[in-house]
């Protein structure tokens, strides 16, 4: 397997604050989360742990309800660092699962998803950032993050090329399943 794909028996997928306090402000709100969803939901049907992440929920409110609807009772973690790594349990629910390949997706690309991925890349995790599943509340702050992240050493793709990374083949378990949810 070329070393840029995901592996699927080493990867997990972190969800980063896609909450209901962002609805009205975020850059493309629609398709970011229809697409965390898809990943979830892709994630799952995979057996891929997931776990989240909520920034500060007393001011930003919780997880938006469509994407929870997706994550169902996966741990989520409340968090005041702009990190990821900084919720305290996270890092060592993530160390715990002896996976080695992140998936990250959420908001927002230039700050909470910037400073998680370059955590994790610090840590020698091969990170994966499927552009659709990401944003910012404006453009240019999801685009020059994004960029900015991929020059670091995180791994782009989209929620279709990492899931699709994560099958291989038709024959996989999970094809007919994963396939349902990106067609």
């Amino acid at each position: 397997m070329h070393p840029n794909f995901v592996d699927p028996k080493q990867a997990f997928l972190l969800v980063v604050d896609i909450q209901e306090g962002y609805r009205k402000a975020l850059h493309e709100w629609d398709r970011t989360i229809e697409r965390a969803g898809v990943l979830i939901r892709g994630a799952k049907a995979l057996e891929l742990p997931v776990l989240c992440t909520e920034q500060y929920p007393k001011g930003l409110g919780h997880t938006a309800p469509e994407v929870l609807d997706a994550l169902g009772d996966v741990p989520r973690f409340e968090k005041k660092s702009l990190s990821a790594l900084g919720a305290p349990g996270l890092s060592e629910a993530l160390l715990s699962l002896g996976r080695r390949h992140a998936i990250v997706c959420g908001i927002e690309t230039h700050a909470c998803i910037n400073q998680t991925v370059h955590d994790l890349l610090a840590w020698d995790f091969s990170v994966h950032i499927p552009r659709d599943a990401l944003s910012s509340r404006r453009p240019l702050e999801h685009e020059e993050g994004y960029a900015k992240l991929l020059r670091s050493g995180a791994i782009g793709g989209s929620v279709e090329s990492i899931l699709l990374e994560c099958v291989r083949t038709a024959d996989h378990p999970a094809f007919k399943a994963v396939y349902a949810l990106i067609k």
